[in-house]
């Protein structure tokens, strides 16, 4: 059973300004800003959402078909998918254009600048899911705006089961938009903050939601996830990390772990707590695809997050 996983690929430039960046932005002269930081460590990693979500399904055991736009650049990240065992046969390379990029600078103090440029990844409506064969499950991850809502048309029209993820995509989408995204969808998944935001621009509740759809899941950070499905709300719980180091990623962690509990038919209980400790292990590391794992490894962690044994046969 594979996954295709519709979504972006990106560059994720990281640099630490080593100071904070209050002593250098004067609130009285916001109007005429002019700042330059010096950086003397600039970490560049690969990311992007189906990037993320393919790396971690493969890790985990799944075998995903990732699909996205990229640029003339993208040959390191190729490279780094065939190491992986990642099929990226349908990562397009469109020409003249940059595989996107984020451009991310942090103070000692932990706030963030970031620059991002989409490049390729506005071309992704080029990819059509009828281009790929023997998909039987499918995710829409934040991507340009034009692609997800045609990869959400075509999926619906081929009666392939879904995940909808807006995520950082939720500003592109109205709430017109959204509502056709959850109709066509079998699953939607946000965080916390952006439920509200669909909350209120669908005027829908989250129970209604979860009434449009098989599950509707909610990822609240430290204080675990809803699982709203078949009228009732299930409470997942957070597993502890081993040590907080970077927070990008975790959402990413998390819905290859829904993916990896759809498609071996695992119980919802089951398959968040998987979902959940992707996460967590994820956070415990820099960067978004650094993280390693056995399968023996991943069933002790399980075990010791929520003391119970994880079967790795479908129920």
């Amino acid at each position: 059973m594979s996954a295709l996983i519709c979504g972006s690929f990106a560059y994720d430039n990281i640099m630490v300004f080593q100071d904070h960046f209050k002593n250098h932005i004067l609130p009285d002269k916001i109007h005429i800003l002019n700042v330059s930081f010096l950086v003397p460590k600039l970490r560049r990693e690969f990311g992007g959402c189906a990037g993320n979500i393919a790396y971690n399904l493969k890790l985990i055991g799944g075998e995903p078909i990732p699909m996205g736009t990229v640029g003339d650049d993208f040959s390191p990240y190729a490279t780094w998918m065939q190491q992986c065992g990642i099929n990226a046969r349908h990562v397009k390379v469109a020409a003249g254009t940059l595989t996107a990029q984020a451009f991310i600078t942090t103070d000692l103090a932990d706030n963030q600048i970031t620059a991002f440029h989409p490049g390729a990844m506005e071309r992704s409506a080029d990819n059509k899911v009828s281009d790929v064969s023997d998909v039987t499950i499918g995710i829409i991850a934040p991507d340009g705006r034009q692609g997800m809502i045609d990869h959400a048309a075509q999926f619906a029209a081929a009666n392939i089961p879904f995940i909808f993820d807006p995520g950082q995509g939720m500003p592109m989408f109205d709430g017109n938009d959204l509502k056709r995204f959850i109709d066509q969808a079998t699953w939607v998944t946000v965080n916390d903050y952006e439920s509200q935001l669909m909350q209120e621009r669908t005027g829908w509740s989250n129970e209604e939601i979860a009434q449009k759809v098989d599950a509707f899941i909610v990822t609240r950070a430290g204080d675990g996830s809803w699982i709203y499905t078949q009228g009732k709300r299930l409470d997942i719980p957070a597993a502890k990390p081993r040590q907080i180091i970077d927070p990008t990623g975790c959402g990413d962690a998390y819905r290859a772990g829904l993916l990896f509990g759809l498609m071996n038919k695992f119980e919802w209980e089951v398959t968040g707590r998987i979902a959940a400790l992707l996460g967590a292990i994820k956070i415990a590391h820099a960067g978004t695809q650094n993280h390693r794992f056995t399968r023996a490894e991943f069933a002790k962690a399980y075990r010791d997050a929520f003391g119970q044994s994880l079967s790795w046969s479908a129920n």
